[in-house]
């Protein structure tokens, strides 16, 4: 029996979350942990119950953090983490207060960078994939309304760079994805009215691909994906 994948996805309750966990589900070598603050969603077919395992917990505390590395512990191991789960905060930059900066920070930065911590002792030959944006790429269009989001997603990227310089000598593999306009919910909250370019289904696809295939070959990079931004 060939030896199944082990992925973690979090934000997995809805868009690209969602569509990551099905499509890795659709290979018959998969196992996924995924994880979500919020229950699992009806339309998960009950036939890949045995393959999956899902997680309600808030990855930005700890008790949500020991959580998903019982399972993980459980599996032996993990060959891919997604750091999927986001927050958005779409306000003036005079209206943002200290509260969302917090919240936007403990999901797009700080839950990533304690999670792995805690996953350390489950990581050997794995990929770390973190879902960015486009936005907080250096010298790439930026909007009004976004200085939060925006200025947290840099700091993933950073992180992301960082890790691959430090982890260089091991197995470890990390890779940022800035994603342009695809079509979620968060995105039709920051661009009202807008059209996104690419469906979640369609990113998500490419997701899995990229984690699967390219950790070999692709180290310490923060690519934007993107036909349009937004």
């Amino acid at each position: 029996m060939n030896k199944k994948t082990r992925v973690l996805v979090t934000g997995a309750s809805r868009g690209i979350g969602l569509a990551l966990v099905e499509n890795f589900l659709a290979d018959d070598d998969s196992e996924v942990v995924a994880v979500s603050r919020i229950s699992r969603p009806e339309r998960l077919s009950k036939a890949f119950d045995s393959r999956l395992h899902w997680i309600t917990a808030d990855i930005s505390t700890d008790l949500g953090r020991q959580a998903v590395a019982g399972q993980v512990n459980q599996m032996g191991g993990l060959d891919i983490l997604i750091h999927n789960a986001g927050a958005l905060v779409y306000k003036p930059f005079k209206e943002i207060d200290e509260k969302d900066l917090h919240r936007v920070y403990n999901v797009n930065v700080f839950a990533p960078f304690l999670l792995t911590q805690v996953l350390m002792p489950y990581l050997g030959k794995t990929h770390v994939v973190a879902v960015s944006s486009v936005g907080g790429v250096g010298g790439s269009v930026k909007f009004p309304g976004l200085s939060a989001y925006s200025s947290s997603k840099g700091a993933l990227n950073v992180w992301i760079e960082v890790m691959a310089a430090e982890f260089a000598g091991s197995e470890l593999t990390f890779n940022a994805l800035a994603l342009g306009s695809v079509e979620t919910e968060m995105f039709a909250s920051a661009f009202p009215g807008a059209v996104a370019s690419c469906s979640s289904e369609a990113m998500a696809r490419f997701i899995v691909d990229f984690s699967r295939n390219m950790g070999d070959l692709i180290k310490g990079k923060i690519i934007p994906v993107s036909s349009s931004n937004p």
